[in-house]
């Protein structure tokens, strides 16, 4: 590949995501769908209180922030949208690998217990 060529964006997926209805949006219909639920784009233009709401709501998945309102007007076609949730999909894991710098939660940690302790009879 030359140097000169232009990098792919992400936005290239989203009519795709638009086509194949595999996104969600609202606040309750998010939090019954959690089952089928990939991961959360929040917007850049969210309040502070609703920010922390959504990871304090969606701290199992990963929530990522970037693109504004007026972005996901233009790629989804839905006004006065500050949260959308995209559900299990191949396309999903491809938008969230290339979203995934503007994650804004830390995974999960899964402790496991330590097994170098040897039970005795």
């Amino acid at each position: 590949m030359s140097d000169n060529a232009p990098e792919k964006s992400v936005e290239r997926l989203f009519p795709f995501v638009v086509k194949s209805r595999a996104f969600i949006v609202g606040r309750d219909i998010l939090a019954r769908s959690k089952s089928n639920l990939h991961f959360i784009l929040i917007t850049t233009d969210i309040s502070g209180s609703s920010r922390e709401q959504i990871l304090r709501d969606y701290m199992h998945y990963p929530v990522v922030q970037c693109y504004t309102e007026a972005d996901l007007e233009e790629f989804f076609s839905v006004k006065g949208t500050k949260v959308i949730g995209f559900t299990k999909s191949g396309l999903a894991q491809s938008i969230y690998a290339e979203l995934k710098p503007h994650r804004i939660n830390k995974p999960a940690e899964i402790k496991k217990p330590r097994m170098d302790t040897k039970e005795q009879p």
